[in-house]
């Protein structure tokens, strides 16, 4: 009986061993958020949960911007591995700066940046805007939207007035500061406002001449890309799991959502977060176009429209912005 139990034993040890060592293995791959964990975010969560990362060889560590362009920054100098940014910015620091990253998937293929406002204003269309203040975080991107849909809808940029209200663009309108804001997210602030008991009008700006864009894209820097691609893939191959999960179950998901949400910096609504995870869902995914897929068409239409809007001064092609990895 001792012999056997000592043989038990040893074959634990073996085994846990064994475990220990395959952890070892696990590629780490350090990805920075845009923000604090929320809806947009599901399937990464989700993907770690499920363990699917790990069946990849991989150990996803989540991070948190400390700063505002960290999700970009950070990979391209090869402190972290994957960004969670946006399509136009990458075009941006690529042609202007020459920051060696590129997207290699779209977590969410349109846009979600809208032009919000009280129902009480009556602001339905970029014809509504003329003679009105509109509040935004004071970035040259708001402006040339605003600007963009105006000359779209036959009036001028002159016709109305940016206010520069920070990241307070919800309370700058509850507070009757603001007319409008853009920058709030129709998958966020809608809900958000409408569950504090504003009524809100919201219009979309590919509606009035902006090219639709993907408003979230995972990013790496050229270095990784060129030789890592297989670990990349293996990240988007896993991450694909986890939004196919969410899109299966999204109780489920957002259960585990909220059991990772950044509590001290980022507390979540779950009813929020629920109607948000209804919006994105079909934005993430299509009848014609899967979870991570980007098109070069996308890509170019918005490098000519940032071009004419004098936001991109150097030269830049599709190639130099994104890369379509075999995953």
């Amino acid at each position: 009986m001792k012999r056997i139990i000592a043989m038990l034993l040893c074959c634990a040890m073996m085994l846990g061993g064994a475990a220990l060592a395959e952890d070892k293995e696990l590629r780490e791959l350090d990805v920075v958020l845009d923000w604090y964990p929320n809806a947009i975010h599901t399937f990464m969560y989700v993907a770690i949960d499920k363990g699917y990362y790990a069946e990849e060889g991989l150990k996803v560590n989540i991070r948190f911007p400390s700063n505002a362009n960290d999700a970009i920054s950070l990979p391209a100098a090869g402190r972290a591995d994957i960004g969670f940014y946006y399509q136009q910015d990458v075009i941006q620091v690529r042609a202007n700066q020459n920051v060696p990253v590129k997207s290699i998937g779209a977590v969410v293929q349109g846009p979600l940046n809208i032009v919000l406002s009280l129902k009480e204003k009556n602001i339905t269309t970029a014809h509504d805007l003329v003679g009105k203040t509109i509040g935004y975080a004071g970035t040259e991107l708001s402006e040339a939207l605003i600007r963009s849909i105006m000359e779209y809808s036959g009036a001028d940029y002159s016709d109305v007035t940016m206010i520069d209200v920070g990241f307070d663009l919800m309370s700058s309108m509850t507070t009757g500061n603001v007319d409008a804001t853009i920058g709030c997210l129709v998958n966020h602030e809608v809900p958000q406002m409408e569950e504090e008991g504003f009524e809100v009008n919201w219009f979309d700006l590919d509606d009035y001449g902006v090219p639709t864009y993907y408003e979230g894209v995972f990013l790496a820097n050229d270095k990784m890309i060129e030789e890592e691609p297989e670990v990349l893939a293996a990240f988007l191959r896993a991450s694909k799991r986890g939004f196919d999960d969410m899109k299966a179950d999204p109780e489920a998901a957002l259960a585990i959502l909220l059991a990772n949400q950044s509590e001290d910096n980022f507390p979540l609504s779950e009813t929020v977060e629920r109607k948000s995870m209804e919006t994105l869902l079909p934005m993430m995914e299509t009848d014609e176009v899967e979870f991570l897929t980007q098109s070069d068409e996308c890509w170019q239409e918005n490098i000519d429209w940032l071009r004419s809007q004098n936001l991109i001064t150097g030269e830049v092609t599709v190639d130099d912005v994104r890369v379509n990895l075999d995953f």
